[in-house]
């Protein structure tokens, strides 16, 4: 008896330690700096094993995110059944569903990700399912918030400073009220689209750069949400490199292409390291890769 207790008395702060372990939350940081390396160990040194094998450890340390460009967990997939590797069959094929899904209108037509589905026994009508599926978990009412949001920002094509200034002041307060009441409005709460209304959320975002009074604010709030895995590092990146174009001053993170306002190309690699940005070279690679991807389609 006393053995079993002592067992149970050691057992106790191992059981603790482990449920706040896994009960503790991410940095999203990390796992964007190590999808890069593992993209390019996969795209630049060729070996697409090695590239699985490093997948499979950084999914089972994070809930994948399926990032633009990278599309890393769907990569993962692809390059796994090319290699008649296992990478966990219909369960992983479901489980991506929810993060193309704001992107269904696009990838329902894409004949090679259907025919993925159709090999393991998932035909387009259980895909559109599961799309509804994901569709009735959004928030309604933070969906018809947004729409709205979307609507002002774009009210008149921006034309009139002064219509401006009023709308983008009421969409600043409503970002303000989401994250306090419901942390940040990613498309997995809100989707990209409603009905056929586009909603790039990136876009009002861009808009708080504009206002020295609110820009504070939203340059270290939503970096916690980089942190956390909701907010895309570029989508950040791009609104502190917008407030710094208004100062003229040298560009943070270089997310604009093509522009003269890096001084020190070394530290911008730093400072977008720091956030999950790939380097500018890399970020060109990938562009490229996008580009003649679509091309072929």
């Amino acid at each position: 008896m006393k053995q079993n207790y002592n067992i149970k008395y050691l057992l106790g702060p191992v059981l603790i330690c482990f449920f706040l372990y896994c009960c503790k939350s991410k940095d999203y940081i990390t796992y964007y700096q190590k999808v890069y390396q593992i993209d390019s160990i996969y795209r630049i040194a060729k070996q697409p094993e090695k590239a699985t094998d490093l997948y499979r450890k950084l999914f089972r340390k994070y809930r994948p995110l399926n990032q633009e460009r990278t599309e890393e967990y769907e990569t993962y997939i692809r390059i796994s059944d090319n290699l008649g590797k296992n990478f966990g069959g219909q369960r992983n094929l479901y489980r991506l569903i929810p993060l193309i899904a704001p992107y269904w209108r696009y990838k329902k037509v894409d004949p090679k990700f259907i025919s993925l589905y159709k090999k393991y026994g998932i035909d387009s009508l259980k895909m559109e399912q599961k799309v509804k599926e994901w569709e009735k978990k959004l928030d309604k009412k933070m969906i018809d918030s947004f729409v709205v949001a979307i609507g002002r920002d774009q009210f008149n094509g921006r034309s009139n400073s002064s219509e401006i200034f009023e709308n983008d002041f009421k969409n600043a307060e409503l970002l303000k009220w989401t994250f306090k009441h419901y942390g940040y409005p990613s498309m997995q709460k809100i989707g990209l689209y409603h009905k056929d209304i586009f909603m790039p959320l990136d876009v009002i975002i861009l808009h708080m750069a504009d206002y020295d009074q609110h820009h504070p604010y939203f340059k270290a709030k939503i970096l916690e949400y980089v942190k956390s895995g909701e907010c895309p590092p570029r989508d950040y990146a791009a609104m502190v490199d917008r407030n710094n174009l208004h100062h003229k001053i040298p560009y943070t993170y270089g997310v604009y292409q093509r522009s003269q306002n890096i001084t020190d190309s070394a530290k911008v690699n730093r400072n977008r390291k720091s956030i999950g940005l790939p380097s500018l070279k890399y970020r060109n690679k990938l562009a490229k890769d996008q580009a003649d991807s679509l091309r072929t389609k």
